[in-house]
């Protein structure tokens, strides 16, 4: 452990970093205005790709991803097999991770003003909203046991499925980081800018593994209910004030007082405050809105999230057993000659 150098601190200079790498995207961006693109085709279609795409834009864009993500990968695995300590400093390989990561998101600045694409143009939209979906799924299963599900009553989810995915997280969780980056080329839409700050802040998330600013509970809080700043000022950007954005903004906010407020040891005045100040809001600019009906909208967000936390653990209970059942299988019987 690097015993001068404190991970709570290099998580606060980490945050301006990421502030000032967004503002240096968009400043970079500027000669971006004059590339063409096609018109917008709708709600599955990606605008900001070629409308003729060459091999160098394919091969970079994937290349690129490729080795950002076979190097993060990597370093979790040598901080899970070499290290396996939390630490209040930092590890080596913390030192490595942040600059890996920073390495990489300049590599992918340079990729797009040479060749613009990003992996949209091989792979659909949904996916890169799903890889960060999924992200956030899997942080309800992890933190069931913690803070539990529904006003802080846990799910009936195994201890082995929490367990399993508290250990292996680390690579969901940086496949879904460096696949958004790499998704989408630097543009400097409100869009892209909010998301580019998530995905550093990811990233940074990621390059502090084994230590305890990873696992701070406000920190984390705060990367999940970033999501509601980043789908609101989208939906802002692509509908108007008369669009959607209420059903993002409060939806992801629904997340936070059916669930993560509870993890954060507030007490039980100030969470039905929270609670409280939320419904107060949420029938306001719907009235505001001339839609009170619609308030129902919110409830979308959250319903699809928990479902998917039944679909994981599930699915994640299902390749377990799976997995004992061929290492049964593949065992040989004992020796019942001995007695």
């Amino acid at each position: 452990m690097l015993n001068k150098s404190d991970a709570t601190r290099t998580l606060a200079w980490g945050v301006v970093a990421c502030a000032v790498a967004t503002g240096l995207v968009w400043l970079l961006g500027q000669r971006l205005q004059g590339i063409r693109l096609l018109p917008d085709q709708g709600v599955s279609w990606y605008y900001w790709k070629l409308p003729e795409p060459t091999v160098w834009s394919r091969l970079s864009a994937w290349a690129g991803y490729a080795a950002h993500q076979i190097a993060f990968w990597a370093l979790i695995y040598y901080a899970q097999t070499k290290v396996g300590r939390y630490t209040a400093g930092l590890h080596p390989v913390n030192v490595v991770a942040l600059a890996v990561n920073t390495g990489f998101v300049a590599l992918h600045t340079l990729q797009t003003h040479l060749f613009y694409d990003g992996l949209a143009q091989d792979v659909s939209i949904f996916s890169s909203q799903g890889s960060v979906i999924l992200l956030l799924v899997a942080v309800l299963v992890m933190e069931n046991r913690r803070r539990g599900l529904f006003l802080g009553r846990p799910a009936p989810i195994g201890r082995q499925v929490v367990d399993f995915a508290r250990r292996y997280h680390g690579y969901l969780f940086s496949w879904a980081a460096v696949y958004t980056f790499w998704y989408h080329p630097m543009e400097i839409t409100s869009g892209h800018l909010v998301g580019f700050f998530y995905m550093f802040l990811l990233l940074l998330q990621g390059s502090l593994f084994l230590t305890r600013a990873h696992t701070d509970r406000r920190w984390t809080v705060t990367l999940e209910l970033a999501v509601a700043v980043h789908g609101t000022l989208v939906a802002l950007a692509s509908s108007g004030p008369g669009g959607a954005w209420p059903m993002f903004l409060f939806g992801f906010l629904g997340v936070f007082v059916i669930t993560q407020m509870h993890g954060l040891g507030l007490s039980l005045p100030v969470r039905w405050a929270l609670a409280g100040c939320y419904v107060g809001a949420l029938l306001v600019v719907h009235a505001l809105r001339g839609q009170v009906g619609s308030a129902f909208d919110a409830l979308r967000i959250p319903a699809i999230e928990y479902a998917l936390v039944g679909v994981l653990a599930l699915l994640v209970w299902l390749g377990l057993r799976t997995a004992r059942l061929i290492r049964g299988a593949r065992t040989p019987p004992a020796d019942r000659s001995r007695f």
